[in-house]
Order: structure tokens, then sequence, then C-alpha cells
């Protein structure tokens, strides 16, 4: 009985050979390819660009950083980058809570850059300006950058502080 046991039964002989064949398939080093390069990326931002105050007037200047793909890139990057200040908001968990909440911006003014479309050249720095008005409320505004690539977008977020002019003292 215990030798019976043992021994492979042959109601699972057409069980192995398919196993077998399935594992052979898998392994054979046939494989589809997918390219999945999206050429040129670009990231956002230099700590100089966001770890600083600004005044109501002053230009913000967003510089992208490029990073290019191992592959050489044969077509052109359809890519646009963006970057808006929405604020401003009394405090940090303010704008934070903002956020979280989505879209909850009653009562905000949005600066914005024009929307660049850089070509990928190697060495491109591209900077977005956003002008903040002469007219802006001090206080913390979310600065909020994205690439648009290949149907994907890929976007970040800094705290801006805007302060007030300073005014002339009699």
């Amino acid at each position: 009985m215990f030798e019976r046991d043992a021994m492979p039964s042959h109601r699972f002989l057409p069980l192995c050979i398919a196993a077998a064949a399935l594992l052979v398939a898998c392994d054979s080093g046939a494989s589809e390819t997918v390219d999945d390069r999206s050429g040129v990326t670009y990231t956002c931002c230099s700590a100089e660009d966001v770890d600083r105050p600004y005044r109501p007037g002053q230009t913000l200047l967003v510089h992208w950083t490029a990073e290019s793909p191992a592959a050489p890139v044969t077509d052109s990057p359809q890519v646009e980058l963006t970057a808006r200040l929405t604020g401003p908001y009394a405090t940090v968990d303010e704008l934070k809570t903002a956020i979280g909440e989505r879209g909850d911006d009653a009562g905000k003014v949005t600066f914005e850059a024009q929307p660049l479309r850089p070509t990928g050249t190697p060495g491109e720095q591209p900077v977005s300006s956003i002008p903040i008005s002469s007219d802006a409320r001090p206080g913390f505004y979310n600065l909020t950058t994205a690439e648009n690539q290949a149907g994907r977008t890929a976007s970040g977020g800094s705290i801006i502080r805007v302060i007030a002019d300073a005014s002339p003292q009699s």
C-alpha cells in the first residue's frame, strides 16, 4: 500500500505535461518588449526658487531640471511644463488642509506662468516665470508644478511665502 502511494498516478500525467509546457513557454526567452521610454523628463525646483520669501510685484522663477533617458530619444518630446501659485493662506496648516480638500480655493488668487514646451535638446534649462501681482496679500501660497507628457501628468508642490512690502518709514 505504501509503495503504491509513492508511485505517480497516470491521472496526473496530463496535468504534469501541461504544467511543464507552460513553464517552458514562460521561460522560452520570447517576450514582447514594450517601449516605455518617455524621453526627457523634467523636475522642479531648485532650493533657491522656493526657500526664500517673495514680495508683491516680484517674479517667482521656477527652474526646471531636465533628466535625459539612458537611451537616445529619436522623437521630439511632447512636453508641457506648467506652474501656478495659489493663495494666500494665513498658515501653512490652512494651506495643507485646503490641498487635502482639493479645490477649496474660495477667496484665493492664482498667479500663473505661461506654459512651456521645451524641445528636449541636451543642456536645455527651462524657466517658468510667475509674476506676483503688486497687490498680492501676504501669506502662504501653494506653488503647483506639473509636467504633462504622453498623456501622463507628474505634479508637485511647494510652499511659497509672500511677505508684505516694506513700508516707507517717516
